[in-house]
């Protein structure tokens, strides 16, 4: 499978998964990587690529989830992790209750990632290690909480800080206009800068007119990572706005104009929810004489956010039952969590998250467990795409693919240092 046709392979399935990953979320401010799910299901994949599974059922299941057939999502998955991208830490893990599944034919292991990290299941403390090891110290705990029922673990991790090619100018509130609702809430906001950042407004099946800005960080080699934020009329249901930015991001990558961009001088002067429009007298090159300039003015924001994965439509009860097929695994449940965070500032963006799954035996384990999910709130969606332009001249396998995304309620007032 060539490099550019697996990219675009997969952004309709990605894109497909993102909506159910963030439908089952709800409207409330987070973030999350439908990646990082779609990658461990996908390694699950490894194990019910025979043309005739003896589990069918959850062979079905699995594929429907991933949006593809298993063979496919199973080279999607190793394509992107044996070629890491340099501005995304990338790392997935298989571990083994000893004496459970290790006995097995090995030939589903041998379709895993080269770099998938096989061994034996580690305490909680070695799986605290491991996400912080894997997500820049990002993401404190895993995810789950291993016991004594836990007979097998999957894990998927991804990290990324970046500093934006051309940083955020800083604005006071009123920038974001006479209707926002955050003006008594903040002091100052991001601006973009007059050169490096792109804006546009584009007209949307999902969403309507919608506005976006993208910004971009870009490694020496080429290969980068851009952070779209699109925003629609505040009635717009968020599944709406974050499909108009699944859509938007599938060109992002190559800086392509968007499909439904409006021309400027098709708009009326003056304000709306979502831009202000003026006509001014300027000397231009432009070849029509009619120059188009878009700014963006954004707040700062941060998210950490875990999920339960356990819904039907996400596909781990599926993988769950792939799994406890191939290995012959006494399986009564699973568990299935991802934890999630991003930073969006003046100068950068950080972001990660740890997926993990559990297949658990029927002997719960003893004591308490508390789960904490932060809720916060925000009114745009928020893509992270990667590039992955190689110095001669052709794509990697993270060219254009969504990382990170996250519908945000909530913003963040921006730092003194920052000023």
């Amino acid at each position: 499978m060539q490099s550019g046709g697996m990219t675009s392979d997969l952004h309709g399935p990605l894109s497909r998964y993102a909506a159910r990953l963030h439908g089952a979320i709800g409207a409330e401010h987070h973030v999350a990587s439908p990646l990082g799910a779609w990658l461990l299901l996908a390694l699950c994949a490894t194990t019910t690529t025979d043309p005739e599974p003896v589990n069918r059922p959850a062979a079905d299941g699995l594929a429907d989830a991933l949006g593809t057939d298993l063979t496919s999502a199973a080279e999607v998955a190793r394509a992107l992790l044996d070629a890491p991208h340099p501005l995304v830490a990338s790392a997935t893990a298989l571990w083994l209750r000893p004496g459970q599944g290790d006995g097995e034919p090995s030939d589903w292991r041998a379709a895993l990632p080269a770099t998938t990290e096989v061994g034996p299941l580690p305490d909680q403390a070695g799986l605290d290690a491991w996400a912080r090891e894997h997500t820049l110290g990002l993401i404190e705990r895993f995810p789950l909480r291993v016991g004594p029922d836990v007979v097998l673990a999957l894990a998927s991790a991804l990290a990324t800080r970046i500093s934006w090619t051309d940083p955020f100018e800083v604005a006071d509130t009123g920038a974001l206009g006479s209707g926002s609702a955050w003006a008594g809430r903040l002091r100052r906001v991001l601006r973009s800068p007059r050169r490096g950042h792109r804006g546009a407004i584009v007209s949307t099946a999902q969403a309507g007119d919608v506005i976006v800005h993208s910004a971009l960080a870009q490694a020496a080699d080429g290969a980068g990572l851009v952070v779209l934020s699109v925003a629609a009329a505040p009635h717009v249901p968020p599944a709406e706005v974050l499909a108009a930015a699944y859509q938007l991001s599938a060109g992002a990558a190559d800086g392509a104009e968007p499909v439904g961009r409006r021309s400027l001088f098709d708009l009326p002067l003056g304000d709306t929810p979502l831009w202000t429009l003026r006509e001014e007298q300027v000397r231009t090159r432009a070849r029509d004489g009619r120059e188009e300039r878009h700014t963006a003015v954004l707040p700062c924001w941060s998210a950490r956010s875990e999920h339960d994965l356990s819904a039907p439509a996400l596909g781990f009860p599926a993988a769950s039952a792939a799994l406890a097929t191939a290995l012959a695994l006494p399986v009564q449940d699973f568990e299935a969590r991802q934890a999630a965070m991003a930073r969006f500032g003046r100068y950068g963006f950080e972001a990660a998250a740890v997926t993990g799954m559990f297949e658990l035996t029927s002997m719960p384990p003893e004591g308490v467990a508390r789960t904490a999910e932060l809720h916060f709130g925000h009114p745009y969606a928020v893509v992270a795409v990667a590039t992955d332009k190689r110095a001669d001249g052709k794509t990697g396998p993270w060219h254009g693919v969504p990382v990170f995304s996250g519908w945000i309620t909530e913003p963040e007032e921006l730092l003194e240092a920052d000023g």
